[in-house]
């Protein structure tokens, strides 16, 4: 199926659909990207167009039916896999594991998630978390997972009265996220590393009536620091926790000095109520992974748990270590991010704006480099931004923007999705070509807002409101600048004008000869010291920001521009000279201009 994404001219492959005949000329199917904010959650990152599969007549659709979905997954690892997700109209949604991911569907190189349906919907690709489920039988049983042979899980004889399912995924924590929670929380320098998370789900009607022993890997201590600093931080990280224990509830803080061993903490606490439920104190060292025996009271208080071993260099209280996993989780569902928006070097009327994550905006910038789109404005400071979460923007002040080129002023939306490049190619003009008369650009602002998951409304259709943003705060603001054409007057035949081409064309050579010979001792633009205005400097950087030549030869043409016709040139440039220490330019200005006629 070849469609049209909502918006756009260009056609792509949506998907690719095996069935009779009588039941390919039944379907339609239609790309709903605006709508990817609604088949994602935490820990799903979106590798696909969001497609809608739908009828004519539902009758005569004989189902199954095999449709292939074009993907693009930059990095999985052991821990994720590919799913596709079906979506109905009450978002009702189900995974289905792809028959085959082929690289060819006819003449088409390409990732396809394969999968028989029974039903239409809403289809999207997803990188998922690997779940693992097993049963524990009464007898007990050792478990290690697929997905890391490392991690094991022990259930006693007698765990469970009857045979129950266990679920469980595992999400990797890296390192550097650890740390910089870390710099960003002083109360939390005591973590020197954590295993990974652990995402466990037990029947609740089942209760446990012996212990689970777990033995996973928690990585040592990268940062070797000495006894002095410790003991330093120590006590700030205790001042500071003290004042933190206020603002929650009363309780005692004690830093202990850090031995030779570090200390580790594991607990399990409850993923809807963040509620720590209890603390594991039996915690044994095996083969560099860590073994520990718990009997968790949460027969019938929740199914779905989060465990993590936590490497301290001193105790900590359970309310911050509880918070330290909070905010732990909140960074796994989340990915920092910046907002780039670059215009056209040659046509400045054209602008691109996308989301980067920061660690690969050195690259993006790069590649739009390489498209010839160039700032100023520079990317805006990080922020953080899960998947599904939307950025939502508009132009104010004396420029506005348009897809088509037609429909200005509206509002634009980029969602973001960590394997996917959100991005918009825009036209930009003024909103009053008689505006901003006192500088020689257009001035605007493209103002930026964050929407979260929560405050999109679960509705197929998803319009840009065109109303003000007035229960937002600005995420962020980028300036941005385009300069001024001149305008052509259609004279009567009586008062038109008398050319002067010639004249300024020797004036142009000379300026330009002017240019190379002070660009040859790397002058700068405020070394000329010619009257012109700020604004001015900075938009001759703009309009050629990698040529000292032709940055000075727009500076004096601007310079030129300003002076009434009856002003001896030849003579206030040389002053100017100079002024800037190069008499010998202003003595053979001179007598370039004497040979010429110029004045």
């Amino acid at each position: 199926f070849l469609v049209k994404e909502s918006g756009k001219n260009k056609r792509e492959v949506a998907c690719f659909i095996k069935a009779p005949v009588t039941v390919l000329e039944n379907l339609k199917c239609k790309i709903l990207n605006d709508t990817s904010s609604l088949v994602v959650e935490d820990s799903e990152e979106l590798v696909s167009n969001v497609i809608s599969i739908e009828c004519y007549d539902y009758e005569k659709i004989l189902f199954p039916i095999n449709i292939a979905i074009p993907f693009t997954s930059c990095f999985r690892g052991s821990y994720r896999e590919i799913m596709v997700k079906v979506t109905d109209v009450n978002f009702q949604s189900n995974y289905l594991t792809p028959i085959s991911l082929e690289g060819y569907q006819g003449n088409h190189k390409e990732s396809f998630a394969e999968v028989k349906i029974y039903h239409l919907g809403v289809f999207s690709v997803l990188s998922c978390l690997k779940k693992e489920t097993f049963t524990v039988p009464k007898v007990g049983l050792s478990q290690k997972l697929s997905m890391d042979s490392r991690i094991n899980f022990y259930y006693h004889p007698e765990a469970f009265s009857s045979p129950a399912t266990i679920q469980l995924k595992i999400q990797p924590i890296e390192p550097s996220l650890v740390s910089a929670l870390k710099a960003r929380h002083d109360m939390y320098h005591s973590v020197l590393s954590t295993s990974a998370l652990v995402h466990v789900h037990h029947p609740s009607a089942q209760p446990f009536n012996s212990s689970v022993t777990i033995t996973l890997p928690c990585p040592p201590n990268l940062e070797k620091k000495r006894k002095g600093d410790e003991r330093e931080h120590a006590r700030a990280v205790s001042a500071t926790l003290k004042r933190v224990a206020a603002a929650y509830q009363p309780c005692s803080i004690k830093c202990i000095h850090p031995a030779h061993e570090a200390m580790h903490k594991t607990f399990w606490w409850e993923k809807k109520r963040q509620k720590l439920t209890s603390s594991i104190l039996s915690l044994s060292k095996i083969n560099g992974g860590f073994t520990t025996s718990c009997k968790e009271n949460i027969q019938s208080e929740f199914t779905i748990s989060l465990f993590v071993v936590i490497r301290l260099l001193f105790l900590l209280e359970n309310t911050y270590l509880l918070l330290f996993a909070q905010a732990l989780e909140e960074a796994l569902c989340s990915t920092m991010t910046n907002v780039i928006l670059y215009q056209k070097r040659e046509n400045p009327y054209k602008i691109v704006v996308l989301l980067s994550a920061s660690k690969e905006l050195t690259y993006e910038l790069q590649n739009l480099h390489e498209e010839g789109y160039f700032g100023p404005p520079e990317p805006t400071q990080q922020f953080p931004l899960k998947e599904g979460e939307q950025i939502h923007f508009r132009f104010r002040g004396n420029i506005f923007a348009s897809e088509n080129g037609k429909d200005f002023g509206k509002v634009y939306r980029l969602i973001f999705h960590s394997q996917r490049k959100p991005r918009l190619d825009l036209q930009i003009k003024e909103v009053d070509e008689f505006g901003n008369h006192s500088s020689p650009y257009y001035k605007g602002t493209a103002v930026f807002y964050k929407i979260t998951r929560e405050m999109i409304t679960r509705k197929w259709e998803q319009p840009l409101p065109y109303g003000e943003y007035q229960h937002h705060s600005a995420l962020c603001k980028l300036a941005l600048t385009l300069p001024k054409h001149e305008k052509s007057i259609n004279r009567p035949r009586s008062t038109k004008r008398i050319s002067s081409n010639a004249l300024d064309a020797l004036w142009d050579n000379l300026l330009f000869w002017l240019a190379e010979e002070l660009a040859e001792d790397n002058a700068s633009l405020f070394a000329l010291r010619l009257p012109v205005r700020q604004s001015v400097l900075q938009l001759v950087k703009l309009k050629c920001p990698d040529n000292l030549t032709h940055q000075i030869y727009e500076l004096l043409c601007c310079w030129k521009k300003t002076l009434p016709r009856s002003a001896d040139k030849q003579q206030l440039l040389s002053r100017y000279l100079r002024k800037s220490g190069r008499s010998d330019l202003s003595e053979e200005l001179r007598l370039k201009c004497q040979s010429v006629h110029l004045t």
